[in-house]
Formats: C-alpha cells, structure tokens, sequence
C-alpha cells in the first residue's frame, strides 16, 4: 500500500433492544489510535456512539447529552427493523448513536485515508459493524477496511463472511495491524516495542474527543481465573500489569489535562497481587490529593478484599464498587469458577461497610439464567446479599462461543446449527430459557429492589 498517513478510526453503532452509556468507550481502538499517532500517522476518527455530537444533540433541542452525576446516560437511538432471526422477540430494536445520514455526512469531511480500521465490542452488536463498512465503502470504494475487537476474535468465522471487512485481526496483536497497515510502504519503523508490555503503550488517544465526562484506564490486561461462562481468556490469554506509578501517572494527566473527575478500570482482574499494583495506585491517589472519583464496573474479586485493601479504596475516592459473586449455591460456585464463597463474600462487605462504603456503592453481580439453575437459588443468592449489605445487581446469563459451558448452553436453549450471534444477547434468556420465564425475571428484580 502506498502510504499517504492519513487512517480512519470508527467505533460502529450499537443494534440491540436496549443500550445506555455505562461508561463505555472503545479503549482498545484508542490504545491503536495512541500507537499510530506516535508512528506518525494522521487519524481521522468517529464514535457512532459519541452522545456530544452536536448534529445529533440538535436533533433532541439540547446543548448538552443527558447524564448523571458519573458522566453515564442515555444513547439516542432510532427504530429500526430486527433481523429475521429475531422477527418473534417482542421487543421494539434500535439503532443507537448518531443517524445514519450524520455519519455520512462525517465521511465526507475527511480526508480519503490509506486504510479504514474498525473495532467490534459486542459480538451481538455486529449489526452495527456491517452497516458501517458498507456505508464506508460507498463514500471510499476500494479504501482497506481493517476489523478488530471482540466480534472478531469471538467470532472470526462469522465476520470472515459476513462483516465486509477487506482483513479481520484476531485478537491484540499490534504486529499484525502493522503488517497490513505498512505492506509495500517501504517503512522500516519498528513497532516491536508495542508488544514488550502495557508499560510501552503510549496513553489512549483521548484527544480525539472534543468532550470527555469520564476516562478508562487500564492497570493490567487478563484473568488468572477461566470461569465456565467468561469468554475474556481468549481476547486476552495472558495475565499482565502496568507499572502502577504509571497508572497515577496517567490519572494525574487527563485530571489536569481535560478536568477529568470520574476514573473507571476496565480490568478483568484488578484486585489481583493488588500489593504490588493497585494498592499501590491507590495510595499514590491518596499521596496526591487528587479529587477524583474511581469506579469499578467490570466487578472485582471478592477473595482479595481485606481491610487495608478497603479502606485505602475508601480514602482514594473509589465511588463504584461491583463485586463479582454470581450465586450463593457452593456448588454452582465451585463448577463456576470457584472465585468465592458465601463467607469470603460476606467478610469483603464487612470491610468494605466497615470502611464507610454505602450499601448503595457496593454492587454485586448475580447470575441469572444459567443452565440448570434453579429459581429459588437465584432469590436466596438476592436476599443474601441483601442480608450481608451490598446491594444486588441481576446479570442475565449469556451463551458466548468459547466458553466452558458453550456446549451445554447451546442444548440447554435448544441453539441449534451455525448459530447467529445475534443469540449472544443476554437481552433474549427471558425468550430462550426453558426455566426464567419474563415474569419470573420481573419478579426477581422487584425483590433485588427491596
């Protein structure tokens, strides 16, 4: 490829039956943008999922998205038609983000790139991703489209076929973006460096919004853990840290830089050999004075909290806490993962109380829907969490391809043939699931309310 350094980075939109900004940006497509920016490259950039778009702000007669106090809010959304394969679900599908025609509008201001890069999150949300390319192929015809991201490493086949992307990266190599990207350029910049630890990452490109409410961070990459229903081993295999220092490091930067209030780690495991890491990004927090506010959504390990460990994230500004519990049965506990028990659970809400944390703060994930669970287990998981003082937060199981229980799930929802991803949706257990019926799912938010 002839290399003009002009690139186009899109995060695609979101088709699905309901979608809110729980602090969701496409971190590892920024992380590329910072690589690429270093190496000299000239990146045009659009988030379909960007609420501050000014075209699509006016479309609602506001200056400004709606939000919480956490920067969190609502997508604007438009109705569209759902996919044959889900034509019996009776529930209303929307495109979420800007429209269509804003989009189209946004190609046209740029300049034509060397190469289009596309990132994936959801695998269901692939939807979003093909639109976007045959759009971008209408406005740059013969323009490389590069696709990566969780849909295509969960479902390389699927997007082999069917995306429209020109290569499909699977999985977090650098070097094979850079291979594509620099084939017949001539260049001989070494990229090496990329791949040699998270500590060689330049920051993610946040510069390329023009309003921030929040910033993720990334203090290690990977899970020492392979529970039966997660699928993040296989995006990313090993287990890796920063160097903590640098964490506070980059905190401090975007807090000075862009005013940045709310912190949100997008760790998998951010509690793990917490001595040697996010302790020390905690008391480097503390050290500093810095008026910020971490959340945690991904849900930490509830083994690894102890007192020092919760006091230090209440004198940090930890905001959000989400425990990842997901049932109080010891025997779906140990066939799961065996990450807990009901007495490590309730020890890790005590310090964490006992550090000063509301009920409201301490958030832990239950799993709803899984193969083979039994109704009374999901309400006696509600109410002892309840009881020990967190507050529960329902998690519909989903059955995603690579995962321990895959197999079982597919007979379990009766998943037959080459299965759409579309069926990854956790939105659809009340309509596949044999055991949770839509009023016993009702019924089971309404206690978790309680």
């Amino acid at each position: 490829m002839k290399r003009n350094n002009n690139l186009l980075l899109v995060n695609p939109w979101i088709y699905d039956f309901t979608a809110y900004d729980f602090w969701s940006k496409p971190l590892g497509l920024l992380y590329v943008a910072g690589i690429l920016i270093e190496q000299g490259y000239k990146i045009s950039y659009i988030d379909c999922m960007d609420r501050y778009n000014r075209d699509v702000l006016k479309l609602q007669n506001r200056e400004f998205p709606k939000k919480d106090e956490f920067g969190r809010g609502p997508f604007y959304k438009e109705e569209v038609k759902k996919p044959e394969v889900l034509k019996n679900i009776p529930r209303r599908f929307s495109r979420y983000g800007i429209t269509e025609d804003v989009f189209i509008d946004e190609l046209t201001k740029i300049p034509s790139p060397q190469v289009v890069l596309i990132t994936s999150i959801m695998s269901y949300w692939y939807p979003g991703v093909c639109r976007v390319i045959e759009l971008i192929k209408e406005v740059f015809p013969g323009i490389p489209i590069i696709l990566g991201g969780v849909y295509a490493a969960l479902c390389f086949e699927h997007a082999f076929i069917f995306s429209g992307a020109d290569y499909i990266i699977k999985g977090n190599s650098i070097r094979d973006l850079i291979k594509i990207l620099e084939q017949d350029a001539g260049n001989k910049k070494d990229y090496s460096k990329y791949e040699k630890g998270l500590d060689n990452l330049p920051y993610p490109a946040w510069g390329l919004y023009s309003n921030l409410d929040y910033i993720c961070i990334l203090s290690s990459r990977g899970c020492p853990y392979r529970c039966s229903y997660c699928a993040s081993f296989r995006i990313n295999p090993k287990l890796e840290f920063r160097n903590p220092i640098d964490v506070v490091k980059e905190i401090e930067y975007w807090h000075r830089e862009r005013e940045i209030k709310d912190f949100v780690f997008y760790d998998d495991a951010l509690l793990i050999n917490s001595e040697d890491n996010f302790l020390i990004i905690l008391e480097g927090l503390i050290n500093k004075k810095l008026a910020v506010r971490l959340h945690t959504p991904n849900g930490i390990h509830v083994r690894m909290i102890n007192e020092k460990i919760a006091l230090k994230m209440y004198q940090a500004g930890v905001e959000t806490i989400r425990l990842g519990f997901e049932t109080v049965d010891p025997r779906l506990q140990s066939e799961t993962g065996g990450k807990v028990t009901n007495l490590e659970f309730k020890k890790a809400v005590d310090y964490l109380l006992k550090a000063r944390f509301k009920t409201s703060q301490i958030g832990a994930y239950l799993l709803v829907g899984l193969p083979g669970q039994n109704l009374q287990e999901i309400v006696d998981s509600i109410r002892f969490v309840i009881d020990c003082g967190a507050h529960p937060r329902l998690a519909k199981f989903s059955a995603i391809p690579g995962t321990k229980i895959w197999s079982e799930a597919k007979s379990h929802f009766n998943l037959k043939g080459d299965i759409d991803p579309l069926f990854h949706n956790d939105a659809l257990l009340p309509y596949l699931s044999p055991d949770i019926t839509i009023k016993a799912y009702q019924q089971m938010k309404s206690i978790a309310k309680i």
